[in-house]
């Protein structure tokens, strides 16, 4: 043996000599071991991304269950942290090994790795119990962040002041819910368009934390929240949520909270019924978007429709939901939007809905003039309370020549007098950006998609002669259905500087810190959509308009196409929409 060969070989026993030492002291508890605060590093990647590292601490939560996000939170203990504010002590461990429990010291060594922003230690080779150990303490929070949390990753936390569920739309798709210091309304509601809206949009949304279930599963059955099941009641947008504990988590581009047990559910914004109907002089008109509403071929056929119900049985529920709340606030006179648009033959859509709402209920009629879209607005009203005075008619110039949904107008009066009231209702072009190109792309000001249309649109209905009667004995105009438009965006300006007031602001401003009456909600945001815009004219005559919140703050699984239904005769999620509801002296 040469001596160069001789002196590889000792090298090499001497190395292999080490090994049991090393990996012994990989494994001994106690033994020095990376700081977790050290892998979490103070920026938001981890410095150490790609090296194995050993650390040791406590598990705090753990997510090894089925259906859960195959891992575990382990945090340093408390006095074993580096007193460094701009550091995490604590880390995910992604394993499917089932050592250890909460409350257990656990000694690993493994890999870090940066998983979409989250920072976890993967390729388990060693993982050891320690004995138990307490808890690290919470850490104390409040909305909105006075930082961003990137510092606080995968720590346990505790919330020092109920939240408010802003958004339940994922609740039963991912079992989350977005909770924030308070509702959020939607900027352009107080702001003008612009770059301040914008912003103030994207700060409701970083200030933000969602309520997890502590699984990655999808559709999970039964729907976590509310802790009594959404069958026996509901969690709506509106509602406070206290005692949150559990860990600061990051996934799929948003904070979360685990929950380490169950928190308290505040019915802060229960469900209220109906406004009372008004006095018998009076005269109640009811807008609302019914979502949709098809009915097959009306006679039992032809689902899954276009744009509505998939099935029969859907379209049921669907009509079932939408007579509760089209009836419960008495109205006199009925306008909608998401109409189907099928003619007005015994089988058509509207058809089937004024036979449903019962004998006293009648439509009005425009063969030819509906646009060609697969939606239109329609008119209904109680002939045993109110009559349709002269000929409807609708506007099919300019921008609803060849496209959109031409507005519908009716004079009516009440059956005991002659003052009759003109009734407008319109539905603009949503705020979808499918299609949307040049000045109708999204402009970063906080009113979407489609801005210009809804301007041409709103101007040439404000231009239009038919806005006013011809009838001598008119008290003004009512406009009122779906503009797609926020309070303070260019559309509503447009009506405003043609001399039509939004009622519902009238009666109830709407403030960043306080709406209580809006139509819709949008990603956490509420606002309204929905209006009833009254001319100069008619205005003294109204002393009531408000919204009716029995849609658009209930999750959409309670909605007719969910799987989770409530009560047979209730209204509640008939569409996403809220009526608005108006009464007036005639």
């Amino acid at each position: 043996m040469s001596s160069e060969t001789w002196r590889y070989s000792f090298f090499c026993l001497l190395i292999l000599s080490f090994l049991p030492l090393a990996a012994a002291a990989e494994s001994a508890c106690g033994s020095p071991a990376t700081p977790i605060s050290e892998v979490q590093g103070t920026g938001p990647a981890s410095p150490l991304a790609g090296k194995t590292v050993t650390v040791e601490g406590i598990l705090t939560q753990d997510s090894r269950s089925d259906g859960g996000f195959g891992g575990f939170y382990l945090q340093q203990a408390d006095h074993q942290t580096d007193n460094d504010p701009a550091t995490s002590e604590a880390l995910f461990v992604y394993t499917d090994r089932d050592t250890g429990a909460s409350g257990m010291r656990l000694r690993v060594t493994g890999k870090v790795k940066e998983y979409h922003g989250l920072t976890e230690l993967v390729a388990v080779r060693n993982l050891r119990t320690c004995g138990k150990e307490a808890l690290p303490a919470p850490v104390p929070l409040t909305l909105p962040w006075a930082v961003n949390p990137e510092h606080l990753e995968n720590m346990r936390v505790a919330f020092r002041q109920p939240l408010t569920v802003v958004d339940n739309y994922n609740l039963a798709r991912y079992g989350e819910l977005a909770l924030a210091a308070s509702d959020q309304v939607q900027p352009t509601e107080y702001l003008p368009p612009g770059n301040q809206a914008h912003r103030q949009s994207a700060r409701n949304r970083q200030n933000r934390v969602l309520l997890d279930d502590n699984r990655s599963r999808r559709d999970p059955r039964p729907v976590p929240w509310p802790p009594a099941g959404l069958s026996s009641a509901t969690v709506r947008a509106g509602d406070r949520i206290d005692g949150l504990v559990g860990v600061l988590d990051f996934r799929f581009d948003a904070w979360r909270i685990q929950p380490a047990g169950t928190p308290v559910f505040l019915a802060t914004n229960p469900r209220k019924p109906a406004p009372s109907a008004p006095a018998a002089d009076s005269l109640r008109v009811l807008a609302l978007n019914l979502g949709n509403y098809f009915n097959g071929d009306g006679k039992g056929g032809n689902f899954p429709t276009p744009r509505g119900a998939a099935t029969m049985a859907d379209f049921q529920r669907q009509q079932q939901r939408l007579i509760q709340t089209l009836q419960a606030p008495d109205p006199d006179i009925l306008a909608l939007t998401e109409l189907e648009n099928d003619g007005y033959g015994p089988h058509s859509a509207i058809a089937s809905l004024a036979s449903a709402l019962g004998s006293q209920w009648r439509f009005v009629s425009t063969p030819g003039q509906d646009g060609d879209d697969e939606i239109r607005t329609g008119l209904l009203f109680r002939a045993d309370r109110v009559s349709a005075r002269g000929s409807p008619a609708r506007l099919t110039g300019g921008p609803f020549r060849s496209q959109g949904r031409p507005p519908l107008a009716q004079d009516f009066a009440r059956l005991d007098g002659d003052t009759t009231v003109r009734v407008i209702v319109p539905h603009l072009k949503s705020k979808s950006c499918r299609g949307a190109r040049g000045d109708d792309q999204d402009q970063a000001d906080g009113q979407g998609c489609y801005t210009s249309r809804r301007n041409a649109e709103a101007q040439a209905l404000t231009d239009w002669p038919g806005t006013v009667s011809g009838d001598p004995r008119s008290a003004g105009t009512l406009i009122i259905g779906d503009l797609n438009s926020y309070a303070r965006e260019q559309p509503l300006a447009i009506f405003a500087k043609a001399g039509f007031t939004s009622m519902v602001h009238h009666f109830h401003p709407c403030t960043e810190d306080q709406c209580r009456q809006y139509t819709y909600r949008y990603r956490g945001e509420k606002g309204t959509l929905d209006y009833a815009l009254a001319s100069e004219a008619l205005m003294p005559r109204i002393f009531n308009a408000r919204s009716w919140l029995v849609n658009a703050d209930e999750p959409r699984v309670l909605g007719y196409q969910g799987d989770q239904q409530p009560g047979k005769n209730e209204p509640w999620r008939s569409t996403d929409h809220n009526p608005v509801i108006v009464d007036l002296t005639l």
